[in-house]
């Protein structure tokens, strides 16, 4: 019977030990497979993430230790609820299964059996007494030495993916390359630009957020083909040598930065940090290529230029192409531009200033690679909303502006602007903004107050991240009551369709959505 019990006691370890990877490798790749990001999430969730789910491994422990075969029996049922309770749920973005973490789970299987024949070894109670329970309460640990074991082979593979990139790149010698980047703005630009040029061009862009440096290197080897004529190349950063890593890839001819603002300070540290990265993209483009800036953003438009560039905006009027007489409603924009003396009118489905501001800087790239402006005229008509940025979806009982990926404060606020122009029962729904560093306070107090004066409710999502957002709005002496505090965004909409208007429409604006490692 003891063998029995101990056999039912290891699988129960197995399978609970598994969860628990399963989940700890979900969050690893969440964080982007970054240790120190990994760390730092564990510390800021240690009761939920690591205590919470290790409470059975907790009580197993004096069970185990002085209560003999019964206690491995008992052991085993709590492991298996423990186990149950640990599986992968329904996640926003769910674990996927990459060679990179297949390779992470053979790492941790061979590591699980290093354990459970320790503990073999070791005996009753310091074997399944301790080192099993033990090794299920540091399992988050544990994946992140096996991703320490694996770095060697991870770091060869990743250049050899890097290096058979760049030789396709190299052989495509009159592959036009534009690459993109912004603290927030730069996939709007992508999708536009690429609408754009596809008048004229064979275009191959970096699809939905690939734009981290394996991002882009899959894209080149999965996708670009010896007729694509323009490769449009989105570049994220998170750290200084990001976007020079990817442009020692790519090669960039032409650089477009559209923003730049207080976006990822808890990994730059500075805004300074943000510019000297920005720009490395800049720094990067031949002394023959072209820079496109965004000649409204103060950071940008302050910088130096040692490269010929072409400067966009609606607000600066030297702006090289400026977008001016902005109409926005609910139905969509028009603007006009004047280039080369001549006046053309814009008209799109697309909503908001920040979108005219978006599409004047593709507008300024694609006419400058040859694009005629009648032609641009009528793609920026046929020009749709980028998925969840600023996107207009007519619900069944609402109309919702979706602006839920990776707010920022500009972005907030182009956002609230928005939905003052719409006429109806005005409600945010919102976890806040992150990855703010110290600024992330005052800045959710900002957007707080902003929201104050547009919107009729206001649904947060998640108490511990939104307190600043509640006290600007508080500040800005919003009425309490109309402050719904949801713990998260399925709550958050059942509270909206519970929201009484009076017979009038509901406008809901969604603005950021956070992964699951928030």
């Amino acid at each position: 019977m003891e063998i029995v019990f101990l056999i039912l006691l290891l699988m129960a370890f197995a399978v609970n030990f598994t969860m628990l990877c399963l989940y700890y490798l979900h969050m690893f790749q969440l964080n982007s497979y970054k240790p120190h990001e990994q760390l730092k999430w564990l510390k800021g969730n240690f009761l939920p993430a690591v205590v919470g789910r290790n409470l059975g491994a907790i009580v197993t422990i004096p069970l185990l230790l002085f209560c003999g075969p019964i206690g491995q029996g008992i052991s085993f049922l709590v492991l298996a609820i423990s186990a149950y309770l640990n599986r992968p749920k329904k996640a926003k973005k769910p674990l996927v299964y990459t060679n990179r973490i297949k390779r992470m789970l053979i790492t941790l299987g061979v590591l699980l059996c290093f354990i459970v024949a320790a503990a073999a070894l070791l005996g009753q109670s310091w074997g399944n007494g301790l080192l099993l329970p033990i090794a299920q309460f540091f399992a988050s640990l544990l994946v992140l030495l096996a991703n320490l074991i694996n770095r060697p082979i991870e770091q060869s593979i990743n250049n050899w993916y890097i290096n058979d990139a760049k030789q396709m790149i190299r052989e495509m010698s009159d592959l036009k390359v534009i690459g993109i980047t912004g603290s927030y703005g730069k996939t709007s630009v992508k999708f536009y630009l690429n609408k754009l040029l596809s008048a004229k061009y064979n275009v191959l862009m970096t699809p939905e957020s690939f734009n981290t440096t394996l991002g882009v290197v899959r894209t080149i080897r999965s996708s670009l083909k010896a007729t694509h004529e323009i490769f449009i190349c989105e570049m994220g950063a998170k750290n200084i040598g990001d976007i020079q890593e990817i442009c020692d890839i790519v090669k960039p001819n032409y650089g477009i930065i559209t923003s730049i603002g207080p976006q990822h300070l808890e990994s730059f540290k500075s805004i300074d940090n943000v510019i000297k990265t920005k720009f490395e993209l800049a720094d990067a483009v031949p002394q023959d290529g072209i820079v496109f800036l965004n000649n409204d953003n103060e950071y940008i438009r302050k910088q130096k230029r040692s490269k010929k560039t072409v400067a966009y905006g609606i607000e600066e009027t030297d702006s090289d192409y400026r977008a001016y007489d902005i109409q926005v409603s609910s139905k969509g924009s028009s603007f006009k531009m004047t280039v080369d003396g001549t006046d053309y009118t814009f008209l799109t489905r697309l909503i908001g200033a920040h979108n005219v501001l978006n599409i004047a800087g593709a507008i300024a790239a694609a006419h400058t690679l040859g694009v005629p402006m009648t032609d641009l005229v009528r793609q920026v008509k046929a020009l749709e909303s980028v998925p969840h940025r600023l996107q207009l979806i007519k619900g069944s009982q609402a109309l919702i502006i979706d602006d839920a990926y990776n707010s920022n404060p500009s972005g907030a606020k182009a956002a609230l602007d928005t939905l003052s122009a719409f006429e109806g029962f005005k409600i945010l729904v919102t976890p806040g903004m992150i990855e703010l560093g110290e600024k992330q306070d005052e800045c959710n107090h900002t957007f707080g107050t902003q929201a104050a004066s547009v919107c009729d409710y206001v649904v947060l999502v998640g108490e511990r991240q939104t307190k600043s957002i509640y006290n600007g709005l508080t500040d800005a002496k919003y009425e309490p009551n109309k402050i719904i505090v949801a713990p998260n965004l399925q709550e958050a909409l059942k509270s909206v369709e519970n929201i009484k208007t009076g017979g009038l429409q509901k406008i809901v604006l969604l603005e950021n959505d956070l992964p699951d490692n928030y």
